[in-house]
């Protein structure tokens, strides 16, 4: 028996093809809270594990400000003296990298979604979610990605 590939058929094949594309994309899978701990050199949100690579040390991040890791797509932030803070360095909107850091706002420059420092709390939209928290270590003066 031989079968005849019809365009309705190839048109289907492409659609589903697509649509359990577009379904895996969308599922994420991860919690996007912002509620992931991290560390400071006080102790705050200890983690365990084998600490990663080096970041940077701490005196690069200035205090109510921070830094961008663009390679690792991840942000840290000082907002107080000797507390750091790490989010995903993806915005919540549309999954730009954000740009800078600046007047105590992570800022994207897509669209001008602004996170707060402390937190990752949208401080001006059109985000609606926070930025995931990332995990990080301080080991003497080094900040570690976890």
């Amino acid at each position: 028996m031989t079968y005849e590939t019809t365009r309705r058929t190839v048109l289907l094949a492409t659609g589903a093809t697509g649509a359990a594309a577009l379904v895996a994309a969308c599922g994420g899978g991860g919690d996007d809270s912002g509620s992931a701990p991290t560390q400071s050199p006080t102790g705050d949100g200890a983690t365990s594990g084998p600490a990663g690579r080096v970041l940077a040390n701490i005196d690069e991040i200035p205090v109510g400000g921070g830094k961008i890791f663009m390679d690792e797509k991840v942000v840290v932030t000082q907002p107080e003296q000797g507390r750091l803070k790490a989010f995903s360095a993806i915005c919540t909107h549309m999954h730009c990298l954000v740009g800078s850091v600046s007047d105590g706002t992570i800022n994207c420059p897509c669209h001008g979604s602004k996170f707060k420092i402390a937190d990752g709390a949208v401080a001006h939209g059109p985000a609606t979610r926070p930025l995931p928290a990332e995990q990080i270590t301080v080991e003497g003066n080094s900040i570690r990605l976890t």
